[in-house]
């Protein structure tokens, strides 16, 4: 797993996409404004996080910003363009949260420097979000008199609660990388001086792992945090799982390569469907 962030040119706004070693990686790229958010690299997010779903040679997905820093947020200048369309309902990154969620691989936000506003809900839309400890958030609508996107809000309420979740909108703080971990914006943090190294053996560790394992877990995980999920389909889901695993040859692999201690060589692929 190279970094991509040495092949990005330093030019205008957008994103870089590149796939190196089964890892597909969206760049965020918009130097002047440490990477903030506008609406061409919302629409160019959606685009990629579909295309490296699709790709046979993509096994993890990962998200990261140019130049040392995740992002910075919403471009000020284009707040409006971003958060409102013509008709004042469509929000652009609340559509670059659902592609990046609609993806079936894990997917993870790298973050380093500040990760705010807009830029926080584009990172929690991955599975989890890695942060150097020398990393920043804060999310900060409070201080531009508007309303955070209700996908970010209701993902807030959800992991933090209602009372932290209010906390961190209303205060408009900014938190280091290990509070943000305590109260539950960051899934995991590494130290600075070997951040690189620690994310090359957490995606090594991915792609070693049953990729049946971890599309269906994750498919479950978010069904049962969608409040829109029918408690049936949820149930039905939970039994074609089970029914599935049953059926598949990564059961049989895993426990074959732990009896015989050597690492495992899990068949299933996703472009092979259901087992």
């Amino acid at each position: 797993m190279s970094t991509p962030d040495a092949e990005a040119p330093d030019t205008g706004p957008g994103i870089t996409v590149t796939v190196d070693a089964g890892v597909g990686t969206i760049l965020l790229r918009h130097p002047a404004q440490r990477n903030a958010l506008t609406r061409t690299m919302c629409r160019s997010i959606a685009e990629a996080a579909a295309d490296l779903d699709a790709r046979t040679d993509v096994d993890v997905v990962t998200v990261r910003g140019h130049g040392g820093t995740f992002s910075s947020g919403v471009s000020i200048g284009e707040l409006r363009d971003v958060i409102l369309d013509d008709d004042g309902a469509t929000d652009h990154l609340t559509a670059a949260d659902r592609a990046l969620g609609r993806v079936a691989k894990p997917t993870i936000a790298v973050v380093q420097g500040h990760c705010m506003g807009g830029g926080w809900q584009l990172a929690s839309a991955c599975d989890f979000i890695v942060a150097s400890d020398d990393a920043s958030f804060g999310i900060t609508p409070a201080k531009l008199g508007i309303i955070y996107p209700r996908a970010g809000v209701d993902r807030l309420v959800r992991l933090l609660g209602p009372a932290t979740a209010k906390y961190v909108l209303m205060s408009a703080r900014t938190f280091p990388a290990h509070r943000a971990q305590a109260m539950g914006l960051v899934a995991e943090v590494l130290p600075a001086d070997r951040f690189d190294a620690g994310m090359r053996e957490l995606v090594g560790e991915l792609r070693a792992r049953s990729r049946y394992s971890m599309h269906t877990t994750k498919r479950l995980i978010d069904a049962a945090g969608d409040p829109a999920t029918d408690p049936s389909e949820l149930a039905a889901a939970w039994d074609g799982a089970w029914s599935d695993m049953a059926a598949g040859a990564d059961i049989d692999e895993g426990v074959a390569a732990f009896l015989q201690r050597r690492e495992p060589d899990f068949p299933w692929r996703p472009e092979a469907g259901r087992p």
